[in-house]
């Protein structure tokens, strides 16, 4: 990985029932703060929230929303390309992705090169209980894991709810992620948010980025920004508020370890990946792969109930 700088960028998505014209007003939103953010940051990499180019709950059905989004890569985020081009910078943008039949619909995470060029595509592997289509939702899991070369490193990519889940993030870095980009439009909690980024950025030593929506989706769900760049020793270096807007930080390969504590004279001599006990992994692997739920009492979620969106 390379020195380089990040930023996180925050947008509302246009209120109002999901048209067209509202999805093109979005993605322009993404173009022009994209462009902002790099002419006050200098960002060598820009991430941009979860569905950035819909708002994350939908109001419709999942053909309606079909019949408005594209496939990857195609003419929906064909004006970010075009910017990350323009300005020579890497950008991840959420977006709903058209999938192979109509009302199959991903939710999906594109990471562009600076040339404008599609480096990967990473479909949410873990919707949220009211967002996944088994539960009445309108997403439908993706199955793969997404790690890019880039110039300044190889990046990851894991959406929102994602990041409850230690194994996606595990796997990224076992695969050599050294940033992962976080698209996101949690409403949980603000602890919860940067608990989960903190964690795998910490269980892994990596580098999260993780752009959060604000303000209000076509559904009328209010979201709370608080978007962050956290370090892999778990530091948050930049944190936003409730605006849109845009956090940015330095990012720096030789100082990412080099203390056991953001300041400290104490250096760090353990590796989170290198010391991971694999006797132990292999001999419980039928238990990591075997299904589970929680044994305290809990209300499962479906889409009839009351909202309770990521």
């Amino acid at each position: 990985m390379k020195a380089c700088t990040v930023a996180a960028v925050q947008i509302a998505p246009v209120a109002g029932a999901l048209t067209a014209q509202s999805i093109a007003a979005n993605v322009a939103k993404c173009v022009d703060f994209t462009r902002r953010c790099v002419a006050a940051t200098g960002a060598d990499l820009v991430v941009l929230p979860e569905s950035a180019t819909t708002g994350f709950t939908p109001d419709c059905s999942t053909e309606e929303l079909w019949d408005l989004i594209t496939d990857l890569p195609g003419g929906l985020i064909a004006p970010i390309q075009d910017v990350a081009r323009e300005l020579g910078v890497i950008v991840c943008v959420g977006t709903y992705e058209r999938g192979p039949a109509r009302g199959v619909v991903y939710n999906s995470a594109v990471l562009i090169d600076r040339t404008g060029e599609v480096l990967g595509v990473y479909r949410k592997t873990h919707p949220f209980c009211s967002e996944i289509v088994t539960g009445g939702g309108w997403v439908t899991p993706g199955d793969t894991v997404t790690v890019c070369e880039t110039d300044i490193g190889r990046i990851g990519m894991i959406i929102c709810f994602d990041g409850d889940y230690p194994e996606l993030s595990r796997i990224q870095a076992v695969q050599g992620a050294e940033i992962i980009c976080r698209p996101s439009a949690l409403l949980r909690s603000a602890d919860i948010w940067e608990l989960t980024s903190r964690a795998r950025a910490y269980d892994n030593h990596v580098y999260v980025i993780g752009a959060n929506a604000v303000g209000i989706d076509p559904a009328g769900v209010l979201y709370f920004g608080n978007s962050h760049i956290v370090t892999p020793i778990a530091h948050i270096v930049a944190k936003a508020a409730t605006h849109e807007g845009w956090v940015s930080a330095r990012l720096d390969p030789a100082e990412a370890l080099a203390s056991l504590t953001p300041g400290s004279n104490i250096g760090q001599a353990f590796d989170h990946l290198r010391d991971r006990n694999l006797d132990l992994i292999r001999r419980h692997r039928a238990d990591l792969e075997r299904p589970a739920q929680t044994a305290f009492p809990h209300k499962h979620h479906t889409f009839a109930d009351p909202a309770t969106p990521e």
